[in-house]
C-alpha cells in the first residue's frame, strides 16, 4: 500500500477537512494525490480557491499540491487509504456525540474495498475505533476488518493558532490492527511528519494516550482555578502566588483561566463517559471539570459583587466584554466559556456589549444569539478582558478609562495588566 501512494498509483483520502484535516490534507498533498472530503459545500468552494475556511493556514499551503476537494462518494471511492478526522464533540449533557465519526465511517464503509486501509484521527474513548467503528465498517462494507481491511489511529494533536508545535515537527502517535497495520501507517505518517512517530502497542493505548493528554492539563487548570478562588478570598493575586512558586525548579506552570474550545474542555468528558460504563467513578477528573465549567458564573458573580461594592445599580449596568473566542489568537468560537459569563450577567439584568479583533459576529450570532458590538460606548460601568489577544496586551489603563463612566471595575481574567492598573478598581483570577 505504501509505495502504491508513494508512485501515485493509489490515493489518499482525508474525510473531515476541519482545523486537523485541512493540515493534514495539504501535508500529504506535497508528496500524494490526496482527495479532500467534506460535506460541507460552503467550505469546499473556498478550499478550491486556497482559502482555509478556519483562518489557520495561508494561501501558499495550498500551492504545489495534488488535491480535489469533493463531497462526492463516487470521488471518494477512488481512495484506498482513509484518514478519519471529524469532530468528536460533546452533547447537553456532557455525553460524547459519535454522530458525525458514526456519519463519517458510514460513508467510507460504503466506499471501503478489500485492500483499503481506514485510520481515525478523532479524539475518542479507549476502545471507540474497534467497538463502535469497526462494527459499522465490517456491516455496511460486508468486509472483515484486519483481513480485507486493515485499520488503525493515530490521533490529531493540532493546536489552533500554534506556531510552533506545528504538524511537521510534531511526534505522531500510530497504532495498527496488527503489525502489518502498524507499519504501513507508520511509513505514511512518517512522510509529513519530520520528527517520526511512536509506534504505540496497540489501538487502545493510542487512544488513551491522547484523552489523557489534555485530560491532564484539564485537572491541572481546575487546581489552579480553584487555588485562585481561595486566593481571592484571602486578599492576594494568584498570578503573584505563581510567580513566587515557579521560582521553584520543578514546580509545573499552569494558569487559572476559562477553559473551553475543543479540546481540552471536551476530551476528559470521553474518558469518564468510558469508565462509567466500567462501573468506575472518576473523582479527580470529574471535580476537575465541574470547577472549570463553573468558572464563568463565579466570575460573573464576582464582577456583580464589585458592582454593587461601588453602588452600581445592576440593572441596566453596562459591561464591556472583550473577547469571546475560546483562546487567545484564533477566530475559533466554538464552546467559548466567555459565554457563560456573558449569560450570566444578562441573567442579572447588565446590558452587554462584546468586541473581539478575530471573531465573526455572524457565527457568534448563529452559535451563541448575540452579535458583536461595532463601537464600544464611553460610558461602561465595567469591563473585563476575557481572552489574552495579542492586541490587548498594549493597552493601558487610559485606554480602558476613556471607556468607562464615574468608578468602574477591571476584570482581567489573564492577568495581562497586574501592577499597571491604579484608578479603576481592578480584579484578576
Amino acid at each position: 500500500m505504501f509505495d502504491k501512494l508513494v508512485r501515485k498509483e493509489a490515493k489518499i483520502a482525508l474525510v473531515g477537512l476541519g482545523y486537523v484535516g485541512l493540515p493534514l490534507a495539504l501535508a500529504f498533498a506535497r508528496r500524494l494525490s490526496v482527495i479532500g472530503y467534506d460535506i460541507n459545500e460552503k467550505r469546499l468552494a473556498k478550499m478550491r480557491q486556497g482559502i482555509d475556511p478556519c483562518g489557520e493556514l495561508e494561501g501558499s499551503a495550498f500551492e504545489g499540491t495534488d488535491i480535489e476537494f469533493t463531497s462526492s462518494l463516487d470521488k471518494l471511492r477512488e481512495a484506498s487509504f482513509f484518514i478519519v478526522a471529524v469532530p468528536t464533540p460533546i452533547d447537553a449533557h456532557n455525553q460524547p456525540d459519535l454522530s458525525p465519526l458514526v456519519s463519517a465511517t458510514h460513508r467510507v464503509a460504503q466506499v471501503l474495498k478489500k485492500g483499503d486501509y481506514v485510520v481515525y484521527e478523532s479524539t475518542v474513548y479507549p476502545g471507540c475505533t474497534e467497538e463502535d467503528c469497526l462494527p459499522i465498517l465490517e456491516n455496511v462494507s460486508g468486509l472483515k476488518g484486519g483481513t480485507d481491511f486493515k485499520f488503525g489511529y493515530s490521533p490529531e494533536r493540532i493546536n489552533p493558532g500554534e506556531k510552533v508545535h506545528t504538524l511537521p515537527n510534531t511526534i505522531k502517535i500510530v497504532s495498527g490492527c496488527d503489525r502489518e497495520a502498524l507499519d504501513v501507517v507508520s511509513q505514511v505518517y512518517e512522510l509529513v511528519v519530520n520528527p517520526g512517530v511512536h509506534r504505540a502497542p496497540n489501538i487502545k493505548v493510542a487512544e488513551a494516550a491522547k484523552i489523557i493528554e489534555n485530560t491532564q492539563r484539564d485537572v491541572n487548570i481546575a487546581l489552579m482555578n480553584e487555588l485562585s478562588i481561595i486566593f481571592s478570598r484571602i486578599g492576594i493575586n494568584t498570578y503573584d502566588v505563581l510567580e513566587a512558586a515557579g521560582t521553584k525548579w520543578n514546580f509545573l506552570k499552569f494558569y487559572p483561566g476559562l477553559v473551553g474550545g475543543h479540546c481540552i474542555g471536551v476530551d476528559p468528558y470521553y474518558l469518564v463517559h468510558k469508565a462509567s460504563e466500567l462501573k468506575y467513578h472518576c473523582q479527580i477528573i470529574s471535580g476537575g471539570r465541574y470547577i472549570n465549567d463553573s468558572m464563568g458564573g463565579y466570575i460573573a458573580k464576582k464582577l456583580i459583587k464589585k458592582l454593587i461594592a461601588l453602588g452600581k445599580n445592576i440593572l441596566g449596568a453596562r459591561v464591556l466584554i472583550m473577547g469571546i473566542t475560546f483562546k487567545e489568537n484564533v477566530a475559533d468560537i466554538r464552546n467559548s466559556k466567555v459565554v457563560d459569563i456573558i449569560r450570566e450577567l444578562m441573567d442579572y439584568g447588565v446590558d452587554i456589549d462584546i468586541t473581539d479583533p478575530y471573531a465573526d459576529s455572524e457565527e457568534v450570532q448563529r452559535h451563541y444569539g448575540f452579535r458583536l458590538t461595532e463601537k464600544p460606548r464611553d460610558t461602561y460601568d465595567a469591563i473585563v478582558v476575557a481572552v489574552a489577544h495579542e492586541v490587548y496586551t498594549s493597552l493601558d489603563e487610559s485606554y480602558f478609562e476613556k471607556m468607562t463612566y464615574g468608578n468602574a471595575v477591571l476584570v482581567d481574567l489573564k492577568g495581562l495588566y497586574r501592577d499597571r492598573i491604579h484608578t479603576l478598581k481592578y480584579w484578576s483570577l
